[in-house]
């Protein structure tokens, strides 16, 4: 680390008073009364920057079986992260701080807050991490015990919650565990204005269902993924919760008319214990079902269900952001996201954005609407951001490294997104951010989400608001967007300069990577389709770039995409990005769809040197003479099938230049040392992916 002049004898300094207070913090310590609550926390400061001191760093150790009337060091652990957190704050204006978490779990009643008061001060820096070679679990799960038969015949168990316990996630031994459902045929049901009208009689028996608002109907479409809940059930007319059901029902791939219909669930009813593994819960008894596989009795389990709807919020204010903090080799896991499961429902209207209030609608929607109109563009700069269990913003000089973000029931770790998906209400000016080495899994959302998608993240309306300087780099993303399968494993949207470098990410209902926002409808001069669609009625055409430029995207692995939806691509730009490089990686098993795909407004986007292996389309530029899909270049790049649809030539002015098809897998030299380069690179392999 770089020390400025005089920093030394400030350290020695500041060593000495610091073991200074620590004789004396021990000395009080060894004869104070055991209830003297207010003055451990003094002597816990003092006690943990002296047993450190020789190394530099003050230390305080937390461990699930220590006290907080403890003082914090080895011997001596304090018991919760809110007393940690108290401890370090005291000291980060002297010496850099360390916080160091023994093995075990630790299950917090709310997520632990990190504001610029908890940050490194005056040149020094705060450290979050696990012990080495010990791993601290933060769970944000309560653990089910109690276990009793339900229903013998169907081996479904019971066992109590505290009423007024809802999640959306349970998992059994580590495992995803499946929310009872049923999957119908779209022909069963006809879609009305107020819901929906049971055409199977077969599905009848639905009206006679106890509990019918905790029912949700499931739809998978073309790229999105909706919910919605009943409100009730009479005779053959299911009625909706609202706003759920109108926001689910216009736009575009809607619920009512997908662009390629797929598959429509009923969720979430007792009745619907169908098939082993299943489980159900009922707030207001209080009472968890689950139904066990044969010979199973979850008893001998450890059955875990999440809580939490955030584990760890690092953020301050514009003026005063959080900074300096480093979190290291801590487990996130078990955490939820309610909101699907209310009026709102989730309005999925592409990677984790989703309608969130009522809109003005026209009266005929369900068929003047489908493929967008006016009054939905009108809703557009209002979309949301699914919110992160790990959240970031208004922060700086924030490193993440050799963490595991797992069965989180929502977005893994959220960057500078909007306001609305920060617990703290402060969104985007997010900058200096480094992710390195980290393992994202079996989480219901995407692994990482950098940048927001309204007015404010584009065209910011303070200057400290600007997301920049991200680098994603050396991460394994994998199984991830479980739940919200329309998420890539890798999001950033207005972001200027994110550096997306050496990961792998596979495994995905829909895409692997994808950058930047907004159909090219703020760039610089708007977009003909959009003034055609009325959206220029409710905001302006800008004249000035996005924050949306100099991004980099390099080396990454990307298989097992788009097992679920055909629409979008492995490696997916959005919107002007000048600047941009999308070089070096690896693409394969996409279920023959497309590899490198530049959607409506991309332009100014070079792509070189990707090699692109049995996709149905290697190449393609979603453009037309009014979307802006203009002035990028692919050269280069190795393919071995798939059709080439790019649009060169006026207006368009994209390039296709040295592109190679090779035959089976006769790749050249050149481009075997891509695929040998590409991923995580070695030595750099994330703790938890070994």
């Amino acid at each position: 680390m770089y020390r400025q002049p005089g920093r030394a004898l400030a350290a020695l300094t500041a060593a000495l008073t610091a073991f200074t207070a620590f004789t004396g913090a021990m000395l009080s310590a060894a004869h104070a009364d055991a209830g003297a609550a207010g003055a451990a926390g003094a002597a816990g400061a003092a006690g943990a920057a002296g047993a450190a001191g020789a190394a530099g760093a003050a230390k305080i150790v937390v461990s699930p079986g220590g006290s907080d009337r403890n003082v914090g060091t080895a011997d001596r652990p304090v018991a919760t992260l809110a007393k940690a957190r108290q401890l370090a704050r005291s000291l980060s204006g002297t010496s850099d701080v360390v916080v160091e978490l023994t093995g075990g779990t630790y299950r917090p009643t709310e997520p632990l807050r990190l504001t610029a008061a908890d940050s490194g001060r005056n040149g020094h820096t705060v450290t979050w991490r696990g012990r080495p070679g010990q791993t601290p679990v933060l769970s944000g799960a309560l653990r089910v015990t109690g276990w009793k038969v339900h229903d013998a015949a169907a081996n479904v168990y019971a066992a109590p919650v505290p009423k007024g316990t809802d999640s959306r996630q349970l998992y059994v031994d580590g495992a995803r565990a499946p929310r009872a459902s049923i999957t119908i045929s779209r022909n069963d049901v006809q879609v009305t204005k107020t819901g929906m009208t049971i055409v199977n009689p077969n599905l009848k028996y639905l009206a006679s269902l106890p509990r019918q608002n905790r029912i949700e109907v499931e739809s998978q479409n073309s790229f999105t993924d909706r919910y919605a809940p009943v409100q009730r059930i009479d005779g053959t007319a299911i009625t909706m919760q609202q706003p759920a059901w109108n926001n689910n029902n216009w736009g575009y791939d809607t619920l009512a008319k997908p662009f390629a219909g797929g598959t429509l669930m009923l969720q979430n009813s007792y009745s619907f214990l169908k098939t082993a593994g299943q489980w159900y819960l009922d707030p207001d008894a209080g009472q968890l079902y689950y139904k066990a596989p044969a010979g199973k009795n979850p008893a001998d389990s450890d059955v875990e269900l999440p809580q939490l709807t955030s584990l760890m919020q690092i953020g301050g204010t514009y003026d005063d952001p959080a900074h300096d903090i480093t979190v290291q080799n801590i487990r996130f896991e078990y955490s939820t996201w309610l909101q699907p499961g209310t009026s709102t429902g989730y309005a999925d209207q592409q990677n984790g954005t989703f309608l969130a209030a009522t809109h003005q609608q026209p009266n005929d929607f369900l068929t003047s609407c489908q493929s967008g109109c006016p009054l939905f563009e009108a809703a557009r700069n209002s979309w949301h951001q699914i919110p992160a269990a790990v959240q970031v913003s208004a922060a700086r000089g924030i490193t993440f490294t050799g963490n595991t973000f797992t069965h989180l029931g929502q977005v893994a770790l959220g960057i500078g997104n909007d306001a609305n998906a920060h617990a703290s209400g402060v969104g985007l000016g997010a900058s200096n951010i480094t992710v390195q080495r980290n393992t994202f899994t079996d989480d219901a959302g995407a692994g990482i989400v950098a940048g927001g998608v309204q007015p404010d993240a584009h065209h910011p309306s303070n200057p400290a608001m600007v997301d920049k300087d991200i680098t994603i780099k050396n991460n394994l993303v994998t199984r991830v967007a479980q739940d919200y399968k329309d998420m890539s494993g890798i999001l950033t949207t207005y972001v200027t300069h994110a550096v997306i470098e050496h990961n792998e990410v596979s495994d995905l209902a829909y895409d692997g990577i994808d950058v930047g926002w907004g159909w090219g409808a703020n760039d610089p001069g708007g977009s003909t389709d959009y003034r055609n669609r009325g959206l220029y009625n409710y905001q302006p055409v800008y004249s000035t770039p996005t924050t949306l430029s100099d991004n980099s995207v390099r080396y990454n692995l990307i298989h097992g995409t788009k097992k679920v939806f055909h629409d979008g691509g492995s490696l997916y730009n959005l919107s002007a990005s000048p600047r941009t490089v999308i070089e070096g990686n690896y693409i394969y098993d996409n279920r023959n769809t497309v590899g490198l795909y530049l959607d409506e407004g991309s332009r100014y986007v070079t792509l070189s040197h990707n090699v692109i292996r049995d996709s149905g389309v290697w190449a393609f530029t979603n453009a037309s003479p009014t979307n802006n899909t203009n002035d990028s270049t692919f050269s280069e790049n190795w393919y071995n099938s798939g059709a080439t649809q790019v649009a060169t030539g006026s207006p368009h002015n994209n390039v296709l230049r040295g592109n190679v098809q090779v035959s089976g897998g006769n790749w050249p030299t050149a481009a075997r040392q891509v695929m040998d380069r590409a991923g995580i690179e070695p030595g750099q392999r994330p703790p938890a992916a070994r």
